[in-house]
């Protein structure tokens, strides 16, 4: 269960690009998430520019403003910040936007903290994925658990094992 951004202007732009950076297909480090979450009343927001402008064209965003996400720009307050530096400990550069993306299992923004199932999900907007990870440029595919979890309740990523790996390390898929 989860609950769609109301701004129309981030709503287009997923349907266009529901990802950030590059292509999910083009990139060599894949990272998927669950959903993309902003806060509800972000076209007031000093940042709303900035967030079009990364959605438009991440890689361009992150040569441009030296840093992956809107969310780490000076006058961004909101919630998100300390993944995005989290993220940004990894130690990519602007050197490597080309090279990066972000896609979420979800294929709409969202408010608020989503509980999500497998109904959820749009199936052709996992199949691009799947396709991504499968038949893609990417070296490297990052998930958490939870995405894990649900990418295996979606049964759209049949090539996962029937089980995570049980080491309690981080595990490979």
């Amino acid at each position: 269960m989860y609950e769609s951004h109301p701004s129309s202007q981030l709503n287009a732009q997923f349907r266009q690009r529901p990802y950030q950076g590059v292509e999910p297909s083009l990139a060599a480090f894949l990272f998927v998430g669950l959903d993309a979450n902003y806060e509800a009343d972000l076209e007031v927001s000093p940042s709303f520019q900035s967030i079009l402008e990364y959605h438009e064209d991440g890689v361009a965003f992150w040569r441009r403003h030296g840093v992956h996400h809107p969310f780490l720009l000076p006058e961004y307050r909101g919630d998100g910040r300390r993944y995005h530096q989290t993220f940004a400990q990894i130690g990519f550069n602007t050197k490597h936007a080309a090279l990066v993306s972000f896609v979420e299992l979800l294929h709409v923004p969202t408010v608020g903290r989503s509980k999500l199932y497998p109904n959820d999900l749009d199936p052709s907007h996992l199949q691009k994925l799947n396709a991504a990870i499968l038949h893609g440029k990417a070296e490297h595919v990052f998930v958490s658990a939870g995405v894990e979890r649900l990418m295996r309740a979606s049964k759209a990523f049949p090539w996962l094992p029937k089980a995570a790996p049980a080491s309690g390390l981080l595990g490979v898929l």
